[in-house]
Protein backbone atom coordinates (compact mmCIF):
# COMPACT_ATOMS: atom_id res chain seq x y z
CA UNK A 1 0.00 0.00 0.00
CA UNK A 2 1.28 3.69 -0.71
CA UNK A 3 1.58 5.80 2.79
CA UNK A 4 2.92 8.80 4.16
CA UNK A 5 5.02 8.63 6.45
CA UNK A 6 7.71 9.83 9.32
CA UNK A 7 10.81 8.12 9.21
CA UNK A 8 12.90 11.02 11.52
CA UNK A 9 11.39 13.53 14.24
CA UNK A 10 10.51 16.95 12.34
CA UNK A 11 8.37 19.09 10.42
CA UNK A 12 6.22 18.20 7.64
CA UNK A 13 9.26 17.91 4.98
CA UNK A 14 10.18 15.15 6.85
CA UNK A 15 7.36 13.06 5.87
CA UNK A 16 7.74 10.90 2.42
CA UNK A 17 5.73 8.38 0.77
CA UNK A 18 6.53 4.65 0.49
CA UNK A 19 5.16 1.31 -0.30
CA UNK A 20 4.94 -0.56 2.77
CA UNK A 21 3.08 -4.18 3.62
CA UNK A 22 -0.92 -3.82 4.96
CA UNK A 23 -0.90 -3.75 8.33
CA UNK A 24 -2.48 -7.09 9.92
CA UNK A 25 -5.74 -7.26 11.39
CA UNK A 26 -6.35 -8.74 14.89
CA UNK A 27 -9.10 -11.21 15.67
CA UNK A 28 -11.35 -7.76 17.27
CA UNK A 29 -10.01 -5.35 14.54
CA UNK A 30 -11.40 -3.98 10.85
CA UNK A 31 -9.27 -3.16 7.58
CA UNK A 32 -10.51 0.05 5.66
CA UNK A 33 -10.01 1.03 2.40
CA UNK A 34 -9.31 4.79 2.86
CA UNK A 35 -10.99 6.95 1.45
CA UNK A 36 -10.32 10.22 3.33
CA UNK A 37 -8.37 11.01 6.11
CA UNK A 38 -8.58 13.85 8.19
CA UNK A 39 -5.66 15.98 9.55
CA UNK A 40 -5.57 17.64 13.04
CA UNK A 41 -3.17 19.33 15.79
CA UNK A 42 -1.88 16.56 17.44
CA UNK A 43 -0.94 14.90 14.14
CA UNK A 44 1.64 17.94 13.65
CA UNK A 45 3.15 17.10 17.21
CA UNK A 46 3.65 13.46 17.05
CA UNK A 47 5.64 13.50 13.93
CA UNK A 48 8.34 15.89 15.91
CA UNK A 49 7.96 13.56 19.08
CA UNK A 50 6.23 15.98 20.77
CA UNK A 51 3.12 14.01 21.40
CA UNK A 52 2.42 11.83 24.52
CA UNK A 53 2.82 8.25 22.70
CA UNK A 54 6.04 8.19 19.97
CA UNK A 55 5.15 5.28 17.84
CA UNK A 56 7.59 3.07 16.00
CA UNK A 57 9.19 4.79 12.63
CA UNK A 58 8.46 4.99 10.12
CA UNK A 59 4.73 5.23 10.32
CA UNK A 60 2.24 7.05 9.08
CA UNK A 61 0.21 10.24 11.03
CA UNK A 62 -3.58 10.61 10.78
CA UNK A 63 -5.57 9.36 13.09
CA UNK A 64 -9.16 9.53 11.75
CA UNK A 65 -10.28 8.11 8.33
CA UNK A 66 -13.52 7.42 5.92
CA UNK A 67 -13.59 4.41 3.94
CA UNK A 68 -14.95 0.93 3.37
CA UNK A 69 -14.40 -1.89 5.26
CA UNK A 70 -12.11 -4.73 3.18
CA UNK A 71 -11.49 -7.26 5.67
CA UNK A 72 -13.08 -8.27 9.90
CA UNK A 73 -11.01 -9.94 12.61
CA UNK A 74 -13.12 -13.24 13.11
CA UNK A 75 -14.03 -11.98 16.17
CA UNK A 76 -15.84 -8.95 15.00
CA UNK A 77 -19.65 -8.63 15.07
CA UNK A 78 -21.08 -5.41 14.60
CA UNK A 79 -19.59 -4.51 11.08
CA UNK A 80 -18.89 -6.51 8.44
CA UNK A 81 -17.21 -6.16 4.63
CA UNK A 82 -18.35 -3.73 2.41
CA UNK A 83 -19.89 -1.05 4.89
CA UNK A 84 -18.71 2.53 5.18
CA UNK A 85 -17.38 3.35 8.17
CA UNK A 86 -14.77 6.20 10.09
CA UNK A 87 -12.28 4.73 12.08
CA UNK A 88 -10.22 6.23 14.52
CA UNK A 89 -6.52 5.51 16.07
CA UNK A 90 -3.79 7.33 17.35
CA UNK A 91 -1.82 7.55 13.99
CA UNK A 92 -1.80 5.40 10.52
CA UNK A 93 -4.24 6.86 8.93
CA UNK A 94 -2.47 8.47 5.81
CA UNK A 95 -2.42 5.37 4.09
CA UNK A 96 -4.65 2.88 1.16
CA UNK A 97 -5.31 0.54 4.48
CA UNK A 98 -5.86 1.47 8.24
CA UNK A 99 -6.36 -0.68 10.96
CA UNK A 100 -8.56 0.14 13.95
CA UNK A 101 -9.78 -2.08 17.28
CA UNK A 102 -13.47 -2.49 15.93
CA UNK A 103 -14.58 -0.31 18.83
CA UNK A 104 -13.39 2.44 17.09
CA UNK A 105 -15.23 1.85 13.93
CA UNK A 106 -18.46 3.44 13.71
CA UNK A 107 -20.82 2.73 10.95
CA UNK A 108 -22.20 5.64 8.80
CA UNK A 109 -24.93 5.87 5.80
CA UNK A 110 -23.96 4.86 2.39
CA UNK A 111 -24.92 8.37 1.27
CA UNK A 112 -22.57 10.17 3.77
CA UNK A 113 -19.69 12.09 1.69
CA UNK A 114 -16.27 10.18 3.02
CA UNK A 115 -14.40 13.73 3.53
CA UNK A 116 -17.23 15.10 5.85
CA UNK A 117 -16.82 11.67 7.51
CA UNK A 118 -13.47 11.89 8.09
CA UNK A 119 -13.95 15.37 9.24
CA UNK A 120 -16.27 14.58 11.96
CA UNK A 121 -15.65 12.50 14.65
CA UNK A 122 -12.41 13.28 15.88
CA UNK A 123 -13.14 17.33 16.64
CA UNK A 124 -17.10 17.10 17.23
CA UNK A 125 -16.85 14.09 18.68
CA UNK A 126 -14.13 15.79 21.41
CA UNK A 127 -16.37 18.70 21.41
CA UNK A 128 -19.53 17.02 21.97
CA UNK A 129 -18.04 14.55 24.65
CA UNK A 130 -16.75 17.92 26.20
CA UNK A 131 -19.85 19.79 26.37
CA UNK A 132 -22.42 17.27 27.09
CA UNK A 133 -20.78 14.70 29.22
CA UNK A 134 -18.33 16.71 31.08
CA UNK A 135 -19.85 19.78 31.45
CA UNK A 136 -23.16 19.04 31.31
CA UNK A 137 -24.46 21.77 29.30
CA UNK A 138 -27.60 22.78 29.02
CA UNK A 139 -29.79 25.07 27.28
CA UNK A 140 -29.64 28.89 27.58
CA UNK A 141 -26.27 28.44 29.09
CA UNK A 142 -23.56 30.55 27.65
CA UNK A 143 -20.53 28.99 26.28
CA UNK A 144 -17.20 30.69 25.14
CA UNK A 145 -14.90 29.33 22.59
CA UNK A 146 -11.24 29.86 22.55
CA UNK A 147 -10.10 29.06 18.90
CA UNK A 148 -13.47 29.08 17.74
CA UNK A 149 -12.56 29.08 13.78
CA UNK A 150 -10.18 25.91 14.45
CA UNK A 151 -11.70 22.21 13.98
CA UNK A 152 -12.53 21.95 17.14
CA UNK A 153 -13.30 25.45 17.82
CA UNK A 154 -16.13 25.38 14.37
CA UNK A 155 -17.35 21.88 15.98
CA UNK A 156 -18.07 23.32 19.45
CA UNK A 157 -19.91 26.55 18.10
CA UNK A 158 -22.29 24.70 16.32
CA UNK A 159 -22.40 21.91 18.94
CA UNK A 160 -23.37 24.63 21.40
CA UNK A 161 -25.83 26.07 19.47
CA UNK A 162 -27.50 23.24 18.71
CA UNK A 163 -27.61 22.30 21.85
CA UNK A 164 -29.90 25.56 22.63
CA UNK A 165 -26.77 27.55 24.12
CA UNK A 166 -25.93 30.99 23.59
CA UNK A 167 -22.11 31.15 21.70
CA UNK A 168 -19.32 33.21 21.92
CA UNK A 169 -16.36 32.95 20.00
CA UNK A 170 -13.24 34.12 21.00
CA UNK A 171 -10.74 34.37 17.16
CA UNK A 172 -7.45 36.06 16.21
CA UNK A 173 -8.96 37.77 12.96
CA UNK A 174 -12.49 39.24 11.50
CA UNK A 175 -12.20 37.03 9.24
CA UNK A 176 -11.78 33.85 11.63
CA UNK A 177 -15.25 35.90 13.67
CA UNK A 178 -17.12 35.26 10.46
CA UNK A 179 -16.66 31.59 10.06
CA UNK A 180 -17.20 31.43 13.84
CA UNK A 181 -20.85 33.73 13.38
CA UNK A 182 -21.51 31.47 10.49
CA UNK A 183 -21.46 28.18 12.33
CA UNK A 184 -23.48 29.62 14.84
CA UNK A 185 -21.63 32.02 17.34
CA UNK A 186 -24.19 35.00 18.72
CA UNK A 187 -21.23 37.32 19.31
CA UNK A 188 -17.29 37.21 18.79
CA UNK A 189 -14.09 38.91 20.46
CA UNK A 190 -10.61 38.64 19.02
CA UNK A 191 -7.78 38.31 20.38
CA UNK A 192 -4.15 39.33 19.40
CA UNK A 193 -1.31 36.81 18.88
CA UNK A 194 -0.01 38.98 21.54
CA UNK A 195 0.02 37.31 25.25
CA UNK A 196 1.39 40.11 26.79
CA UNK A 197 -0.52 40.86 30.46
CA UNK A 198 -1.67 44.34 29.07
CA UNK A 199 -3.23 42.79 25.81
CA UNK A 200 -4.96 39.48 27.79
CA UNK A 201 -6.53 42.26 30.29
CA UNK A 202 -7.99 43.78 27.55
CA UNK A 203 -9.02 40.00 26.05
CA UNK A 204 -10.53 39.41 29.98
CA UNK A 205 -12.77 42.53 30.11
CA UNK A 206 -14.23 42.16 26.64
CA UNK A 207 -15.29 38.42 27.54
CA UNK A 208 -16.28 39.64 30.33
CA UNK A 209 -18.75 42.52 28.95
CA UNK A 210 -20.00 40.33 26.30
CA UNK A 211 -20.86 37.87 28.75
CA UNK A 212 -22.85 40.26 30.99
CA UNK A 213 -22.76 40.19 34.92
CA UNK A 214 -23.37 36.45 35.98
CA UNK A 215 -19.94 35.51 33.07
CA UNK A 216 -19.84 31.93 31.27
CA UNK A 217 -21.13 29.12 32.20
CA UNK A 218 -18.83 26.83 30.51
CA UNK A 219 -15.35 27.96 28.49
CA UNK A 220 -14.26 25.58 25.78
CA UNK A 221 -9.86 25.76 25.45
CA UNK A 222 -8.60 24.20 22.40
CA UNK A 223 -5.72 27.04 22.54
CA UNK A 224 -4.11 27.20 25.95
CA UNK A 225 -1.19 29.71 26.63
CA UNK A 226 -1.72 32.84 28.45
CA UNK A 227 -5.01 32.36 27.06
CA UNK A 228 -6.47 30.27 29.26
CA UNK A 229 -6.03 32.37 32.63
CA UNK A 230 -7.50 35.49 30.60
CA UNK A 231 -10.82 33.67 29.98
CA UNK A 232 -10.77 31.84 33.16
CA UNK A 233 -11.00 35.51 34.60
CA UNK A 234 -14.74 35.36 32.39
CA UNK A 235 -16.17 32.03 34.30
CA UNK A 236 -19.09 32.56 35.99
CA UNK A 237 -19.97 31.17 39.43
CA UNK A 238 -20.27 27.30 38.98
CA UNK A 239 -18.78 27.68 36.03
CA UNK A 240 -16.90 24.84 33.96
CA UNK A 241 -13.90 25.24 32.26
CA UNK A 242 -12.93 22.24 29.47
CA UNK A 243 -9.50 21.78 28.97
CA UNK A 244 -8.74 20.10 25.45
CA UNK A 245 -5.83 21.39 23.95
CA UNK A 246 -2.51 23.95 23.92
CA UNK A 247 -1.05 24.82 20.83
CA UNK A 248 -0.28 28.23 22.32
CA UNK A 249 1.44 26.12 25.02
CA UNK A 250 0.69 24.69 28.78
CA UNK A 251 -1.17 27.31 30.46
CA UNK A 252 -0.37 27.99 34.58
CA UNK A 253 -3.42 28.96 36.41
CA UNK A 254 -3.46 30.52 39.75
CA UNK A 255 -5.77 28.17 41.67
CA UNK A 256 -7.37 31.02 43.59
CA UNK A 257 -9.33 31.48 40.45
CA UNK A 258 -11.09 28.18 40.56
CA UNK A 259 -11.58 29.01 44.47
CA UNK A 260 -13.02 32.45 43.76
CA UNK A 261 -15.16 31.51 41.15
CA UNK A 262 -16.29 28.39 42.76
CA UNK A 263 -15.67 26.62 38.97
CA UNK A 264 -14.43 23.52 38.03
CA UNK A 265 -11.04 23.07 35.89
CA UNK A 266 -12.35 19.57 33.81
CA UNK A 267 -10.15 17.85 31.50
CA UNK A 268 -11.26 16.59 28.11
CA UNK A 269 -9.30 13.28 27.10
CA UNK A 270 -11.51 12.15 24.29
CA UNK A 271 -9.44 9.02 23.05
CA UNK A 272 -8.72 7.66 26.43
CA UNK A 273 -12.75 7.59 26.91
CA UNK A 274 -13.29 5.85 23.95
CA UNK A 275 -11.18 3.23 24.98
CA UNK A 276 -12.42 3.19 28.99
CA UNK A 277 -16.28 3.60 27.69
CA UNK A 278 -16.62 2.07 24.70
CA UNK A 279 -20.51 2.04 24.36
CA UNK A 280 -20.91 5.14 25.94
CA UNK A 281 -18.28 6.60 22.35
CA UNK A 282 -20.89 4.14 20.19
CA UNK A 283 -23.84 5.95 21.65
CA UNK A 284 -22.11 9.17 21.22
CA UNK A 285 -20.72 8.99 17.52
CA UNK A 286 -24.40 7.21 16.85
CA UNK A 287 -26.32 11.01 17.99
CA UNK A 288 -23.87 12.78 16.39
CA UNK A 289 -23.90 11.01 13.05
CA UNK A 290 -27.74 11.67 13.89
CA UNK A 291 -27.53 15.57 14.20
CA UNK A 292 -25.17 15.56 10.81
CA UNK A 293 -28.66 13.49 8.90
CA UNK A 294 -30.82 15.80 10.46
CA UNK A 295 -28.54 19.32 8.98
CA UNK A 296 -27.74 20.15 12.91
CA UNK A 297 -23.75 20.19 12.54
CA UNK A 298 -21.74 19.90 9.56
CA UNK A 299 -17.84 19.88 9.46
CA UNK A 300 -16.44 23.02 7.46
CA UNK A 301 -14.01 21.70 5.59
CA UNK A 302 -11.84 24.66 4.30
CA UNK A 303 -9.37 22.64 2.25
CA UNK A 304 -8.47 19.55 0.62
CA UNK A 305 -5.37 17.59 -0.15
CA UNK A 306 -4.26 15.13 -2.20
CA UNK A 307 -1.49 12.16 -0.64
CA UNK A 308 1.57 13.48 -2.30
CA UNK A 309 0.17 17.11 -0.72
CA UNK A 310 -0.61 16.41 2.26
CA UNK A 311 2.85 17.80 3.63
CA UNK A 312 1.04 20.99 3.12
CA UNK A 313 -2.02 20.52 5.55
CA UNK A 314 0.46 20.12 7.93
CA UNK A 315 2.16 23.25 7.73
CA UNK A 316 -1.33 25.21 7.48
CA UNK A 317 -1.76 23.42 10.68
CA UNK A 318 1.90 24.20 12.70
CA UNK A 319 2.02 27.57 11.34
CA UNK A 320 -1.86 27.86 12.84
CA UNK A 321 -2.87 29.31 9.80
CA UNK A 322 -5.89 26.59 9.29
CA UNK A 323 -9.60 27.64 9.68
CA UNK A 324 -12.16 24.33 10.18
CA UNK A 325 -10.71 21.26 8.95
CA UNK A 326 -8.45 19.89 6.56
CA UNK A 327 -8.61 16.83 4.23
CA UNK A 328 -6.49 14.01 2.63
CA UNK A 329 -8.58 12.45 -0.06
CA UNK A 330 -7.33 9.15 -1.44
Amino acid sequence: MRALVSTRPGGPDTLSIVDLPAPPVGHKQVQIAVRACGINYPDTLIIEDRYQFKPARPFSPGGEVAGVITTVGRDVTSVKVGDHVIGTSIWGGLAEKFVCDEHRCVPIPDDMAFDDAAALLLTFGTSYYGLKDRAHLQANETVIVLGAAGGIGLASVALAKAMGARVIAAVSTEQKAELARDAGASEAVIYGRDQSAATNKEFTNALKSISGSNGADVIVDAVGGNYAEAALRAIGWNGRYLVVGFPAGIPSIPLNLPLLKSCQIIGVFWGAWIDREPSAFQQSAGELIDLYRGGKIKPVISARYSLEDAAIAFKQLSGRGAVGKLVVTL
